[in-house]
């Protein structure tokens, strides 16, 4: 084996909002990795429109710095539990983690479940609780509590044994301790380069590669990122690559060879063993295969990832308005997308139907697969997307069907308590603990279904004032707890196509909060608003005023509507039932029944009633 001192791979992991990017901010400044009077964006490892409008990390990503002459590549991690599979593939590219805890939220769900992963590789743990700045910060106790954590996730003695920092990423500085004077992020480069061993792998052996994320270049075309476990690369050699079962994929040469320098990527003539690398010219190896010399014939072993627990049907768009706002709208280009998803993005999972025509996705979570619907109407998309379906199994030993369960932790004002496990009580919820969480805040854990949970987190928010925290992680299956209650409210539906007229949508009113505005497109099936009772209500919301030719003194009442219940995707995608879509095109946002015609949808019910009795 070789030792590459100079070296060191390290990720960045924590809950959502602990502040990962905004450490690895600093890391970067304080390198010396930008020019003193270069513009950098905040969160600059937020590279992703969406990242950037909903302030969350979505994809995992690299980054170099050079700390006294040892380069560190840092991997930047999300902290959402719907994006878990990044985080467990990019494990196999590092030798340390820095585990991020908030030191006034202490260790949520997320942080449990990335550092079980970690602890399960052998990884030696840096603790940073961050935030020691914030008026409610109990750092102490919150050390005290990520030491019990790793105790109950059996962590070895090595692992306990962790060092321990303070910081504040915004304020830029990491200290030993919390009193005194705090300067830069020194001690944590410092211990960083101490504690992370350098990554062990023998330069002179043939060259093998795992990969561990696809993108795509439009000038390189497919860029596989991943750690080399051994030997050396250089621009234009000839290698092959392997699936995780040993079979051959294709041998081409390395047409690119990017490292990582800072927040860019920079072409390199040679890269050797232990390094983080980025290499062009494969056109079909893809994430947990092997890249290596052709004399090479055993494929590295990869991470196994967890399954995924929730499912959406994608068809293509077949309403009356479909085609006038995108540009990609048949099932052949909604095919090749959502292939290429599930090929770079291990924890998504794509399964055809027979006829061809509708694709069952199945993700970690809601928010996942919303920010697959997003990023695909962005792109040109249109599509027809079904309600999230939990993905059922059952127990071989006993034949009981299992559902997947959450574990929910829920930080809220203690006026609010008794509306969130009332709610969650209803949903099938179980209440595990709940105390004081400090400022006037109380903590409660629930074991959830997911099918309990979708929808949900509106809400809760709604409930909550806004002020509310919810967090979620994937549990476990368990035996089914029965039916749940859906939505009580019927819909109001269309019977014609055209323009909605604000003389018809205000008698409507009195029906139900309404979807739509005045002069929106409409047509027959569409759903334009809540109906205030229990049962479907067929409307007309293109009835007009009838005109005379008498005059009267009296002036017309002006029309003054109630502002529209404006539906986002995660908000479209929760309401929605059975026997309805959501319409999905770059500029709307519809809600529409499976079947447009109202015989059609009578036929169907009383098929369905038949056959239920």
């Amino acid at each position: 084996m070789t030792d590459h001192n100079h070296l060191r791979n390290i990720a960045i992991i924590a809950h959502v909002d602990h502040g990962k990017t905004t450490m690895v901010d600093q890391l970067l400044r304080q390198s010396g990795t930008f020019r003193a009077n270069q513009q950098v964006a905040e969160r600059v490892m937020d590279s992703n429109d969406l990242e950037r409008e909903r302030g969350i990390t979505i994809l995992a990503k690299c980054t170099s710095v050079t700390w006294k002459g040892t380069q560190i590549n840092i991997v930047d991690t999300p902290g959402h539990a719907d994006f878990g599979g990044e985080v467990e593939r990019i494990l196999s590219m590092v030798d340390g983690v820095v585990v991020l805890v908030d030191a006034a939220e202490g260790p949520m769900p997320q942080t449990k479940f990335v550092t079980t992963k970690a602890l399960a590789k052998g990884l030696r743990p840096i603790v940073v609780i961050n935030k020691a700045d914030r008026p409610d910060a109990r750092a102490h106790q919150v050390h005290d509590e990520v030491f019990d954590l790793f105790a109950a996730l059996d962590a070895n003695d090595e692992q306990l044994d962790f060092p321990t920092l303070f910081a504040s990423a915004k304020q830029g500085w990491a200290s030993t301790e919390l009193e005194g004077e705090h300067k830069d992020m020194a001690p944590l480069f410092d211990l960083i380069v101490r504690h992370v061993p350098a990554p062990e792998a023998d330069a002179e052996a043939p060259f093998a590669m795992l990969v561990t994320t696809l993108e795509y270049d439009s000038y390189l075309g497919r860029v596989l990122t991943g750690r080399i476990h051994s030997g050396r690369a250089r621009a234009n050699m000839t290698v092959k690559s392997l699936r995780p079962d040993g079979t051959a994929i294709e041998q081409g040469r390395l047409t690119k060879l990017l490292a990582f320098r800072g927040i860019e990527r920079v072409p390199v003539e040679e890269v050797e063993a232990g390094d983080i690398v980025a290499i062009a010219g494969l056109t079909e190896t893809t994430v947990a295969d092997t890249i290596c010399d052709p004399a090479v014939e055993t494929p590295i072993a990869a991470q196994a990832i967890d399954p995924p627990t929730l499912s959406m049907t994608f068809t293509i768009n077949d309403s009356p308005l479909a085609g006038r706002e995108g540009d990609k709208v048949t099932s052949r280009m909604l095919r090749a997308r959502l292939l290429r998803e599930a090929e770079g993005n291990v924890a998504i999972t794509v399964r055809e139907s027979a006829d061809k025509d509708a694709f069952e996705v199945s993700g970690r979570g809601e928010l996942q697969l919303g920010v697959l619907i997003e990023t695909m109407r962005r792109e040109g998309y249109e599509m027809s997307i079904s309600r999230p379906r939990v993905i059922y199994r059952n127990d071989p030993a006993t034949g009981q069907r299992l559902e997947p369960i959450e574990e929910v932790v829920v930080d809220v004002d203690e006026d609010y308590v008794g509306v969130v496990v009332e709610k969650l009580g209803q949903r099938r919820g179980e209440m595990t603990d709940m105390r004081p969480s400090g400022g006037a805040k109380t903590r409660v854990n629930f074991l959830v279904p997911s099918r309990g949970l979708i929808g949900y987190h509106g809400e809760f928010l709604t409930d909550t004032r806004g002020t509310g925290i919810m967090s979620r992680l994937f549990h476990g299956y368990a035996p089914h707890k029965g039916p749940i209650e859906g939505r009580r409210n019927g819909v109001l539906i269309s019977t014609g196509a055209g323009t909605a007229v604000a003389y018809a949508l205000w008698y409507l009113e009195e029906r139900g909060p309404l979807f739509i505005n005045p002069g929106e497109a409409v047509y027959e099936g569409m759903i334009i608003g809540e109906h205030s009772r229990g049962n479907d209500l067929e409307v007309n919301p293109l009835k007009t005023k009838q005109l005379t030719n008498i005059r009267t003194t009296s002036k017309d009442e002006a029309i003054r509507l109630t502002p529209p219940r404006q539906m986002s995707l995660e908000a479209s995608i929760a309401y929605v039932e059975e026997d309805e879509l959501v319409e999905v095109t770059p500029k709307s946002i519809r809600l529409r029944k499976k079947l447009l015609d109202p015989n059609a949808r009578k036929r169907a019910s009383r098929a369905a009633e038949a056959e239920a009795s």
